[in-house]
This record gives structure tokens, sequence and C-alpha cells, in this order.
């Protein structure tokens, strides 16, 4: 389960068993000078584990890095797929080409449902041209609001921001990074004279923002690998909640639930390392319109779903899985 079966750069399309290694991938990718634009992240380090990251990981939990404020999710590039249901029965659902859906869209049912649906077995990607360069720009010492209002300016712009992310004081001063204090950095991609008038206009929009720091190509990738992979907070012994909720409301709310908090996707998503009981930490960021995940401590990792949309689950969970034989207890609801 661990080859790839198809691969047609010049399509755009590759397809591949779910235990394909996702650095295998990648590699096979660079080649041709493409790439899996969702960025998936591995976090082992953060999650403690010695595993080897996979295609069909990477799609089961929906994992995006940096780029998905520009390119989407995991789920958007996932074109088609092979499983094996509960009962035993292998399925397909999707192609090899964007248009391909009639009736259900089974790709965005699968995508995010960790395994509790069917087993994936073989799963076909749309994979985009690599940036030919890429340029971060660093600000330094915003507060979180600051650094919103920053954030926000820059992916309202036409300037094409393809990462933004804000680190504040207490991780920026941690390996890797070891800053002196808080970081808001932008990634700008694509052809070398584009990157450099949009640089130029990003500038020129955040003059306001205090003094501006570039990094190049080679420590602009190393400098979001380590954003991807939430490096910063990979040893820090506290519960670790990934709270995905509105970019407005994330870097703006962190009073909702007290803690350390690292910042993605513009403020969509929140690394917050937070000793706060499991239902403050959720109840805050449903109240910001999101959800929380544990990621790293005791305790039950999902939002329980409740009312009619906890019924729906369980229903859809039935007609794959009847007999609950698929990572049973993962989802409260599907236990």
């Amino acid at each position: 389960m661990n080859r790839v079966v198809d691969y047609a750069p010049e399509e755009l399309v590759l397809t591949a068993q779910a235990g394909t290694p996702l650095a295998e991938i990648e590699a096979l990718l660079a080649a041709e000078g493409q790439m899996l634009a969702f960025e998936p992240p591995k976090l082992a380090s953060l999650l403690g584990v010695a595993g080897t990251p996979t295609l069909g990981g990477a799609v089961a939990a929906n994992l995006s890095g940096p780029r998905r404020v520009r390119a989407g999710a995991a789920r958007d590039h996932l074109l088609g797929f092979e499983a094996v249901s509960g009962r035993g029965e292998i399925f397909k659902a999707g192609g090899k080409v964007v248009k391909n859906v009639t009736g259900y869209d089974l790709c965005k049912l699968m995508a995010g449902s960790w395994g509790t649906l069917a087993v994936l077995t073989e799963i076909t990607v749309k994979v985009l041209p690599a940036p030919r360069t890429e340029r971060t720009l660093l600000f330094f010492g915003l507060s979180e609001g600051r650094a919103a209002d920053a954030l926000g300016r820059a992916m309202a712009s036409p300037c094409e921001v393809s990462a933004a992310a804000h680190i504040p004081t207490f991780a920026a001063q941690r390996p890797p990074l070891e800053a002196e204090m808080a970081v808001t950095a932008l990634r700008i991609e694509g052809f070398e004279a584009s990157v450099a008038e949009r640089v130029t206009a990003l500038v020129r929009l955040l003059q306001g923002y205090g003094a501006v720091q570039q990094l190049g190509q080679t420590h602009s990738g190393e400098f979001w690998a380590q954003v991807r992979e939430v490096e910063a907070l990979a040893d820090d012994p506290r519960p670790l909640w990934r709270r995905s909720v509105p970019p407005a409301a994330g870097l703006n709310a962190m009073a909702e639930a007290p803690g350390d908090a690292l910042f993605d996707w513009a403020g969509g998503l929140v690394w917050l390392l937070s000793e706060a009981g499991p239902e403050r930490v959720r109840a805050a960021a449903a109240r910001l319109g999101g959800h929380a995940t544990l990621y790293r401590g005791e305790g039950l990792a999902f939002q329980p779903l409740t009312g009619a949309l906890a019924s729906l689950n369980a229903r859809v969970k039935a007609a794959f899985d009847p007999m609950n034989k698929l990572n049973p207890g993962r989802f409260a609801e599907a236990a």
C-alpha cells in the first residue's frame, strides 16, 4: 500500500496508494517542479512520534499547512479515491479531473473523517507547479491586536499573500527561531519579478507597523517549515489544543481561553497551550464561531457534536460502518 500508481505531470494529477510516504511523493513532485499545494504538515516532533507520515494520513486528517490561506485545504485537492467500507465493500468516488462529481461528493466527506468511515486504499490528488521563488516579510514586536490588523490588511490586499502567521514572544524566543520579540510573518510566492513587485507594495502598505526584515528563498522555506510543524511548542508539557476559528477572531480573543498560543492562517489556526478545562476551551472556540481539538493531553480529542448535527453524523457512520469496526471511539458520538 505504499507506491505511486500513476503520475502525469502534464495533467497535474497524481495517484498513489494510501500508505505512500509524503516525503517520497514530495520528492517525486519536486523533480518535476511541482508540489502538493496544501503543504501538509507531518507533526512528528510535535506529537512525539517516529512513524512515517503518509498521503492517506494527511487526507484522512485533512491536514493543511500555512498555504491553506491561499490554496485551500487538503480536501480541496482530493480528486478521487478507492476505499473499503466497514462492510468490507470496495468502493470508488471521484476521478482524475476536477469536475467529476454527480450526486454525493464523497471526497469532501472522507477527508477529515479520521478513518472512521472507510479504509482509504488509493488516492488521487491535484498537484500544482511549485513557485519559482519566495520571500517572507518579518515584523517584530507587534501585539496580538496590531498583528491582527497587519495580517488582515495584507490578506485583503491584491498582493496574493500565500502564508500569514504571528508568533508571540514566548514562542519566538524558543528554538529554532530564537528571536527576542514577537514575530509577524507574511510570505509572497511566484515568479521573481512578480514577487519583487508585490513585496514592494506590501512593505508600502504596512509601513506603519515598524521596520521590516526580508527573508530570501532558503531562509523563507526554513521559517515556514518550522511554523508548519509547530516546532516551538514541541517540548512544552502543557495540553495542546488546535483551535479553528474565523481569522479575524483568532488573534483578538485570547482572553476567551487563557494560555499561550501560536497563530497560523492569518489567525484562523490557533495552536493553544492551556491548562484550562476542556469545556472552557471548547466553549470559547464555539463563541468565536469555531471548534477546538485536543492534540496532546488527556481527554476527548474531538469536540462532541450535539442536536441535529450529531444525529446526521451518526447516520453517516451507520451507512458506511454499521458494526462500528473502523477506528471505534475516535468520535464520542460514534463510540
